[in-house]
Formats: C-alpha cells, sequence, structure tokens
C-alpha cells in the first residue's frame, strides 16, 4: 500500500467525481491520502471528507500564495487541531513566484503556522517555491525544528534538501520527479534517505507521466514510487512500504485505517 501524503481531492474537478476517485485509489494500492487545507472558506470540505472516510486525514492551514486570504488566527489553528482527524499544520510556507513586493506578511503567516504547530505538537507542511533560502532561515528562526514537517513538492536542490533534513523534516516528491527534464528534482530523489522519503500527488495538479497534463488524482501516485524506484534501484514494494512507514512515523496522529494496511 502506498500514502498520498498531499492532495486536493475537495477541488471542483476531484470532489464531482468522489466515488470514482476514491475506487481508482483503492484499485491502485493507495491505502491513505492527506487532506490538505489551504484557505478558511475550503477548510470545512477538507475536514468533511477526513470525517466521512477512515482512510483519509486533514490539515488545517492557509496558503502562503494569496494575500488577501482570510486568516486563520494562531489560536483557531490551535483549535482546530483539536479534532482527531487533523493531523498537521499547513500548507504554510513561503512563496515568491506568485507573490512580489513586501512580502512581511507572508513571512508573517508563516511564522504564525510555526508558532500554531508547536503548541499543539503537530507536523508543519511546507510550501516553498522560489523562496527556499528564506523558508529554511524562518524554519531555523521560529524553531520549526521542534516539530518537524515536511517540505512537500520538493523541486529545489540537494543543498536545500539538506538544510531542511537536518531541521528533522521529511521530502515529499510529486509527479514532477518523473518530468524529463527534472534532473534537479531527480537527483534529490537518488539522495535522500529512504527513511525520511514521502510521495505525494498535489493532486488536481502535476500529473506524473503517462498522465502528465491530465487532471491528476491520488491513484497516480503509484507512477511516482514507481520512477522513484527505478531511480534509486529499489523494488516498487521496498518504497511502498518505507514511505508507507515514513507517514505514520511523521502524522503520528494519523490511525491506519482497518484492513488497509
Amino acid at each position: 500500500m502506498l500514502v498520498d501524503s498531499h492532495c486536493h481531492i475537495n477541488f471542483p474537478d476531484l470532489a464531482a467525481r468522489m466515488p470514482e476517485v476514491l475506487a481508482n485509489m483503492a484499485g491502485n494500492g493507495i491505502g491513505h491520502a492527506l487532506v490538505i487545507g489551504v484557505s478558511r472558506p475550503k477548510y470545512p470540505e477538507v475536514l468533511a471528507l477526513a470525517e466521512a472516510y477512515p482512510h483519509l486525514f486533514a490539515t488545517v492551514g492557509i496558503h502562503p500564495d494569496d494575500q488577501d486570504a482570510e486568516e486563520f488566527s494562531e489560536d483557531e489553528l490551535v483549535a482546530h487541531a483539536a479534532h482527531p482527524k487533523v493531523v498537521g499544520i499547513g500548507e504554510t510556507g513561503l512563496d515568491y513566484h506568485w507573490c512580489q513586493g513586501d512580502l512581511g506578511w507572508q513571512h508573517e503567516r508563516f511564522a504564525v503556522h510555526i508558532r500554531a504547530a508547536k503548541r499543539v505538537n503537530l507536523p508543519l507542511v511546507i510550501h516553498t517555491r522560489s523562496s527556499a533560502a528564506d523558508t529554511v532561515r524562518l524554519m531555523r528562526e521560529h524553531g520549526a525544528d521542534a516539530v518537524g514537517g515536511v517540505m512537500h513538492c520538493f523541486t529545489e536542490d540537494w543543498d536545500t534538501a539538506r538544510a531542511a533534513l537536518d531541521l528533522g523534516f521529511y521530502i515529499s516528491l510529486s509527479g514532477i520527479v518523473t518530468f524529463k527534464n527534472a534532473t534537479q528534482v531527480q537527483e534529490v530523489a537518488k539522495e535522500v534517505p529512504l527513511e525520511r522519503l514521502l510521495v505525494e500527488t498535489d493532486s488536481p495538479y502535476l500529473a506524473p507521466v503517462p498522465f502528465r497534463g491530465k487532471t491528476n488524482e491520488p491513484a497516480y501516485v503509484k507512477h511516482v514510487a514507481e520512477h522513484i524506484a527505478l531511480l534509486r534501484g529499489l523494488s516498487v514494494e521496498q518504497v511502498a512500504e518505507a514511505t508507507t512507514d515514513n507517514f505514520f512515523r511523521l502524522f503520528a496522529k494519523a490511525q491506519r485505517a482497518a484492513n488497509l494496511g
């Protein structure tokens, strides 16, 4: 069994065919998935999925790419994290690709999430795009190593990966690792210690080869695992077992659903 450690199946193009999405997961050996909170208005959808299905879990957070997003306060994040199916804080982090100018608001939003995660002792789900140096700096400055977490959809270089690993974080690879020109990500895929590796889809985005350009879904995380296995000279079963164990070690609040592995 595999775990999709980061997906957005509450988004409309997947939510509209939820029975098929869940059936495809089961048919492709995907035992569990983590549905990621990215905004206050969408959070009830994320939580509802986690409440409805024993093999789905939720996080709570505000994505860094929208300055005008309605915030969760630190206390609100802490309160939502008390729910038994909320297993992490995020998606949070920094994004200098979509956001430019004075980004103090983005830094403060990130800091709020780190403080909340430390209060509830839950791992962080971190997004970084065109902002690796500041992301790592703020992780250090605000003590993110106290709880650890995952650098999701990792696309940075090995030096950034190593800095995150040194802070106790895991590295999660998406369908990008299957792209022909993604040599930097593929090098990271070969270097990351197997016991600190996760796999994800980030669906409905970034579908792996052979579905590149189409709507992604959790079932396709098996193609991510297969490509990592090829790069590392391992069996798919070894990658599946390791990344699944890693997920439940990191997201220790998550309980494996019965009969799913």
